[in-house]
């Protein structure tokens, strides 16, 4: 059951956006079968994650989502007054997150990158195309936080190894791999009748056919990369998700991860904003009425 189903019909922008980007987390997570990371089947590459974990990670951030929503309310535009409440917001629900899951980070990306995202929607919640939202959550993930503590992360510290795109970077550029790849996909793949898991898994493939994940170079260095990178275009060529052709490469693509210990959890967090911005452009009902 989705988290936003829990709750009263009669909600506020900002509930409501805080549970549409609960909903995405909780959504990526339980796809399955994806490759090397945490679903319904197990804990893929990973030894210190769990579905459970995940879920209840997903709604540990509620009020991170809910308060970033509300700063952006509050201040009413673009600019770095703007900028530093949704970094402090973003280290506290990081905070809640670590607290929830006894120190194990499992949606530090994921806060950066719904943040600015449910950021910017509620900015301007009568322009939610996706371009539209992006690049209002480029503005400002380019502003620099004065507050923000400087140690480097892991993805930081193998985006200046390798020369990778961060998930700073993939944010300050209006998320290409969301807006280019993994929107296209999914459009694609309802389109041609393949059902809604397997095109939720296609736009994961197709972020990862790209994406230099920060994630998996972090594990198992360019090797890994490349495996992921070539193994997720291989399963779109051979008929994607829904195909027998495609479920084979999928399923070799997973093997080939887990041995490498590389999981693509830089993607399954754009994924996780692919499947919210999406719910937010369609005009499904789940936000109507609150603007």
């Amino acid at each position: 059951m989705h988290a936003l189903n829990l709750q009263p019909k009669n909600l506020s922008l900002v509930e409501r956006l805080a549970d549409l980007a609960v909903d995405a987390l909780i959504d990526e997570a339980d796809l399955s079968p994806k490759p090397a990371l945490v679903d319904r089947r197990g804990n893929g590459a990973h030894t210190d994650l769990h579905l459970g974990l995940m879920h209840a990670s997903a709604l540990s951030l509620w009020p991170a989502f809910k308060e970033m929503a509300e700063a952006a309310i509050e201040f009413g535009e673009v600019g770095l007054p703007l900028r530093e409440a949704v970094g402090r917001i973003g280290r506290e629900g990081e905070q809640a997150m670590l607290d929830t899951t006894g120190g194990v980070n499992t949606h530090r990306g994921a806060i950066w990158a719904l943040g600015l995202l449910v950021t910017a929607v509620a900015l301007e919640p009568q322009s939610c195309r996706a371009h539209s939202v992006a690049l209002r959550a480029a503005r400002l993930a380019l502003l620099d936080d004065r507050f923000a503590p400087r140690p480097l992360s892991h993805g930081a510290q193998v985006a200046q190894r390798y020369g990778a795109r961060g998930a700073r970077e993939e944010a300050q550029l209006g998320f290409r791999a969301v807006t280019q790849r993994a929107l296209p996909q999914l459009q694609r793949s309802r389109a041609a009748g393949h059902g809604e898991q397997n095109a939720r898994l296609d736009a994961l493939l197709a972020i990862m056919t790209n994406l230099a994940d920060t994630c998996v170079l972090y594990r198992a260095g360019e090797e890994g990369l490349n495996t992921m990178q070539r193994g997720a275009k291989a399963v779109l060529d051979a008929g994607g998700s829904a195909s027998l052709g495609g479920r084979r490469r999928l399923h070799e693509l997973d093997q080939q991860l887990i041995a490498l210990n590389a999981s693509p959890g830089g993607a399954a967090d754009l994924l996780a904003a692919c499947l919210f911005i999406d719910r937010i452009e369609s005009g499904d009902g789940l936000i109507q009425g609150v603007f």
